[in-house]
């Protein structure tokens, strides 16, 4: 496969390889779960075990309590960032890519939800400076907020106003929430607060291509503008391109990446691996046939299955009795040499997620289509 720059066609197996090398889903890395999380530019985290998983698919030796201490000592966080969704990211990336995601967050509120049409006519800046302080005060649920800004703009649909504080204020999710284990209601500080120090000052989102290349690449401007949620990438790439390299793929499309970034041979063998809820790896491309085949299009947002790199079907693990089943629902045919290989995997990951259990199987369906 081609290195060099240039305009050298990607196969959808080529792009396929580059994807699971740089998302660590080829070979386990043997990262810590931090610099783990900042490699991937966060980890998408809306449910909050889907993390754990996806580091334990990614690293050599993980175990949860490695999150559950970076969680607890404050050194990652889970807030929305990322097309307006929660994603677990490192207290240093919180400071970095919070500031570029306000104007997607902005937009979320105002053209994306409903909830800005409930609340014209109430003076923004005074609400979110209420929210601000009501969360620095201490941490505070949703039906918290909700009861509090109700009694100071009274007629106001009092969901709306505690959702416009939660797309325009910095806000993370903390503690038991995001444990391994944990259990509780989503309970929310500022950043600030939680952290100790103020979100950075920088909006351009430069850097922050130029990590998603390195972790999604090579990609197009779409695939860029579908992972981060932001508008006008094209004017960043633009400033990129002198220190970008250009290929395509099958279809044409003008493809960017890191000069250095990885290009696996499209032979390379990928071992089966098992994602979480909303992957970041399934998500974070417009085109997404490097990994999901268009007619899989149901297996988004489910936990995944990949059989020789790509996404085979849905996994879900049941309780019965004092036992666990990992049950597996093939949308196409797997090989018995395939099932076997994804049955060992499976076997270890019931190990992560049902360590409990007395007695654990791995079964296999075929998914009705």
């Amino acid at each position: 496969m081609p290195r060099t720059a240039g305009q050298a066609v990607l196969s959808r197996r080529a792009l396929n390889r580059a994807l699971l090398a740089r998302q660590m889903l080829l070979h386990r890395s043997s990262l810590s779960a931090a610099k783990a999380i900042e490699r991937l530019v966060g980890m998408q985290a809306q449910v909050p075990s889907s993390p754990y998983i996806g580091l334990w698919s990614r690293l050599e030796a993980f175990q949860p309590e490695e999150l559950s201490r970076l969680i607890s000592s404050r050194r990652v966080v889970r807030m929305s960032l990322m097309r307006c969704t929660i994603h677990l990211v490192t207290a240093r990336d919180c400071f970095a890519l919070r500031p570029v995601m306000q104007p997607v967050l902005e937009r979320g509120l105002y053209t994306g939800s409903p909830f800005a049409r409930q609340i014209e006519g109430v003076d923004m800046g005074a609400l979110l400076a209420a929210g601000r302080a009501a969360l620095d005060e201490k941490p505070r649920t949703t039906a918290d907020m909700r009861k509090l800004l109700a009694k100071m703009w009274p007629g106001y649909d009092s969901n709306s106003l505690a959702y416009a504080v939660r797309y325009l204020v910095p806000m993370v999710q903390i503690p038991p929430r995001g444990l391994w284990g944990g259990q509780g209601l989503p309970t929310y500080s500022t950043a600030e607060t939680w952290l100790g120090r103020p979100l950075g000052s920088d909006v351009a989102p430069d850097a922050m291509v130029v990590r998603y290349l390195e972790a999604f690449g090579p990609a197009a401007v779409a695939d860029i503008q579908s992972w981060s949620g932001l508008t006008n990438v094209r004017l960043v790439v633009e400033r990129l391109r002198p220190r970008l390299r250009t290929f395509r793929d099958e279809n044409g499309r003008e493809l960017l990446d890191v000069p250095r970034g990885l290009l696996p041979d499209a032979e390379t063998d990928a071992p089966p691996r098992f994602l979480p809820d909303y992957d970041n790896a399934l998500l974070a491309h417009h085109d997404r046939t490097r990994i999901l085949a268009r007619e899989h299009g149901r297996l988004i947002g489910r936990p995944t299955a990949l059989v020789d790199g790509f996404a085979v079907g849905f996994w879900k693990v049941t309780r019965e009795g004092g036992g666990a089943i990992l049950n597996v629902g093939a949308l196409t045919h797997v090989s018995k040499k395939d099932v076997a290989a994804l049955s060992d995997e499976g076997a270890r990951l019931l190990d992560l997620v049902a360590s409990d259990s007395k007695t654990k199987d791995v079964r296999f369906t075929k998914a009705r289509s």
